[in-house]
């Protein structure tokens, strides 16, 4: 009679137990030892295995191990039976966590990247199959633990004195002397920006590169890294002049950073299971409505909100994404109101247009809205971060801002975006949304 397909927890955070249906008659037996779709609706990490190992014993009391290797791996016994172990070498409150079960071809074992895995042979002719979803390489980081280690203490059923085991295995550390193997990291494109600055003082221990450190428009920037450590990609890079994108130079410089770098930052994500995390704009909708919700179609006006538009659609074929679309960014550096209240300094009764209504969004709550979608365990897809408030013009932002710095807003005058750009002459000037507010 054949079990069903189920998962367990263990002790050890993420690693997960499996039973696995086995069919057999007087001819042996059969069972689906990977099955992608019925695992994971089960709640098995789709872990986008690309490798496939297994280690062969010939006599019983065989043990190898404790190795905790930068992958994660899916385990399984296709002939024979185990005794295995595992434990936590990954740097946290669980370092040193054990779990031991025996283990046959009616089981299979999820083990996270990080945790170490260690087995002995109870039958002889056993063999022990490995899925990775990272390729073996020699100068990959590895962690290991001895086997005999009196802080782990693992009960094993055949005493280590007496049993096949190599010699590397026994001699390797005691748990006080292993270095855990720290998480993978987060990289921020685009840090050196506004979102860029608040994204690094909430993720400090990110990887942040600006176009000095890596030109995300080479496709060989992107394949000269290892992407191995890394498990998150926060794109807060792009071109953003508006106005400039309209012109020849800007045209082309727009699709490059923001569509053609995109692609490169899609296939990497998809080639090594990463989240990536890209940050859109309000520009891609046409702005008709009062307010634009995630599942309102693309009508851009202009060549940015084109080339954004061109952006959004490229990541939403990453399988892991979350597209965060925002408005009307203020951070540290150049910003509107930092530009109002200087021209309140300097003796300025500006114009403002008064017929653009939308939200404000302050680089510090767009990058607490990303790090929450991070940690939260949130679906992935389209998420719209902006700040509270209602919504308002830019004269009525305008206004607020000269009162903030101690001046008379009466002194702000409301025009139309049409009078407003009435001088521009020559200047070619993007089309702006009526409507920027993001439910």
């Amino acid at each position: 009679m054949a079990n069903e397909l189920t998962i367990s927890a263990t002790t050890i955070p993420g690693v997960l137990l499996l039973t696995l249906p086995v069919h057999g008659d007087n001819r042996g037996w059969f069972k689906e030892n990977w099955q992608r779709e019925k695992m994971v609706a089960l709640g098995l990490p789709d872990f986008h295995p690309v490798q496939n190992n297994i280690s062969f014993n010939d006599e019983v009391g065989v043990t190898r191990g404790i190795h905790a290797e930068p992958w994660d791996k899916f385990i399984s016994v296709a002939s024979g039976r185990i005794f295995g172990a595992w434990v936590d070498l990954r740097a946290g409150e669980s370092f040193g966590t054990v779990f031991t079960t025996e283990m046959g071809p009616e089981h299979a074992i999820y083990v996270p990247r990080g945790v170490g895995n260690a087995y002995q042979t109870l039958e002889p002719n056993t063999a022990y199959t490995y899925l990775v979803n990272d390729h073996w390489s020699p100068d990959a980081q590895y962690t290991f633990l001895n086997l005999a280690d009196e802080t782990v203490a693992i009960d094993w059923p055949i005493p280590l004195d007496s049993v096949e085991v190599s010699e590397k295995d026994l001699a390797h550390p005691r748990l006080a002397d292993v270095a855990p193997l720290t998480p993978r990291k987060t990289l921020v494109l685009g840090a050196q920006g506004q979102l860029g600055r608040a994204l690094t003082t909430l993720l400090p221990d990110a990887v942040a590169w600006d176009i000095d450190e890596f030109d995300m428009t080479s496709p060989e920037a992107w394949d000269a890294v290892d992407w191995s450590g890394f498990d998150t990609i926060i794109n807060a890079a792009a071109y953003t002049n508006v106005d400039g994108a309209e012109t020849p130079e800007g045209r082309r410089a727009a699709w490059l950073v923001n569509v053609h770098a995109v692609v490169h930052l899609a296939r990497t994500a998809i080639a090594h299971n990463l989240t990536i995390v890209h940050v859109s704009s309000d520009y891609v909708f046409d702005g008709e409505r009062e307010t634009h919700s995630v599942e309102e179609t693309f009508a851009p006006l202009g060549v940015y909100g084109q080339t954004k538009a061109a952006g959004d659609a490229v990541v939403m074929t990453v399988p892991k994404h979350y597209l965060v679309r925002t408005s009307w960014v203020v951070g540290d550096g150049p910003n509107f109101i930092r530009t109002m209240q200087t021209q309140a300094e300097k003796g300025v009764d500006p114009k403002v247009v008064d017929d653009q209504i939308g939200l404000l969004t302050y680089t510090s709550d767009l990058a607490q809205g990303i790090v929450d979608l991070l940690t939260g365990d949130k679906p992935h897809g389209t998420y719209n971060v902006t700040s509270g408030g209602e919504p308002r013009s830019w004269f009525q932002i305008a206004q607020q801002a000269f009162a903030d710095a101690g001046h008379d807003p009466a002194r702000v005058t409301p025009v139309s975006t049409e009078e407003y750009f009435a001088d521009a002459g020559d200047k070619l000037i993007s089309p702006r949304p009526k409507f920027s507010t993001l439910e």
